[in-house]
């Protein structure tokens, strides 16, 4: 899993429960990794991700959002919301798909 939270190009194991509240999902992509990739764990350890890796990337809504007065040392307002990518190698596509089900029960324009 990887979100604006973290430094970028790093990813975290998800290994146990991982709950989602669909309520609070704004926009979600679907997208297959076409080339392979380098990204890193938490211990900056270098590892690849694998082609036709796939991704479920969820926009969340502006109440997970975090305001920034002051961009490149300019003042002005920026509204930065919260995103998790969840990857899924390509030998876990059976988790990928049925949670891509359930979030196709909840959207309308697929």
């Amino acid at each position: 899993m990887q979100h604006n939270g973290l430094e970028k190009q790093h990813l975290v194991p998800v290994t146990s429960n991982f709950l989602i509240n669909l309520d609070h999902v704004a926009e979600v992509s679907f997208y297959t990794i076409k080339e392979k990739k380098i990204r890193y764990d938490l211990e900056n350890h270098e590892f690849q991700i694998q082609p036709h890796t796939r991704v479920l990337h969820l926009q969340m809504t502006y109440t997970y959002a975090m305001i920034k007065e002051n961009i490149n040392g300019t003042k002005g307002s920026l509204v930065e919301r919260s995103y998790y990518k969840l990857h899924f190698l390509p030998e876990e596509m059976g988790q990928y798909d049925e949670l891509r089900t359930k979030i196709e029960e909840h959207v309308l324009n697929l």
